[in-house]
């Protein structure tokens, strides 16, 4: 196996913690010991007068890693802010060496890592310094998913191009159906992919609205496909 997935999006609110919780779930299931990491989270809700990083819950949750939710996100952030902006807004500073060392430190008690990105692959995690550097330094692959809309395409085409620039490795893609009812871009925008880029699509999430029950996993396992993502990071390693 690979040491770790990095999962990044074409956007936010496009269902990368959706999807990064359920492939640790199929993982752990598997019988992986999942690391899980959200470098930082902003947006973050005030409970009992401590800022919870939900995302990074899940993410805890789905895999059963039993890291301390303060190394699995290390930065949390008030304001629904790029981090590097709501770090600076909040009077903090992101670190990337310490980044690296909580990764290193849950990757080497871990089969394999889950990492989530905020936003899209350009977000900054400093003024000059992407996630896109950040995933370069972990050495680690992508998948990126994608909300399946109108628009579509050339997100995810400029997503994938960025990545190749930056010289990562992308397992695959995954849309995502934000809506009930798909629009007719949404309905043909895997085909046309598939004639436009050479990145394979694992699979389409259908619509869940939040539903984090048992049943809806159990539908995305029908639909996500673990055989190549396995095989692709054999192939990295």
């Amino acid at each position: 196996m690979g040491s770790g997935i990095f999962v990044t999006g074409t956007d936010t609110g496009v269902g990368k913690t959706f999807l990064a919780c359920r492939i640790a779930r199929i993982f752990r299931d598997a019988g992986y010991r999942v690391g899980v990491m959200k470098p930082a989270e902003s947006g973050c809700a005030e409970i009992d007068g401590k800022l919870v990083p939900q995302d990074a819950v899940h993410l805890r949750d789905w895999s059963g890693c039993q890291v301390p939710l303060e190394k699995i996100c290390p930065y949390i952030l008030r304001e629904p802010l790029a981090p590097s902006i709501a770090a600076d807004r909040q009077g903090a500073r992101i670190d990337i060496d310490h980044l690296l060392k909580i990764f290193n430190e849950i990757s080497a008690a871990h089969d394999l890592m889950i990492v989530e990105g905020a936003g899209g692959l350009m977000v900054p995690l400093l003024p000059s310094y992407t996630y896109a550097d950040f995933a370069k330094l972990l050495k680690i692959p992508l998948i990126v998913v994608a909300a399946n809309r109108l628009g579509t395409i050339n997100h995810l085409l400029l997503t994938l191009e960025h990545a190749s620039c930056k010289a990562l490795t992308t397992l695959g893609y995954v849309l995502n159906d934000l809506v009930a009812e798909p629009s007719l871009a949404a309905e043909t925008n895997r085909e046309t992919l598939s004639t436009l880029t050479s990145a394979v699509c694992l699979g389409e999430l259908s619509f869940h609205d939040g539903d984090w029950t048992a049943e809806l996993h159990t539908r995305f396992v029908e639909e996500f496909n673990v055989v190549a993502v396995e095989a692709a990071l054999r192939n990295f390693s």
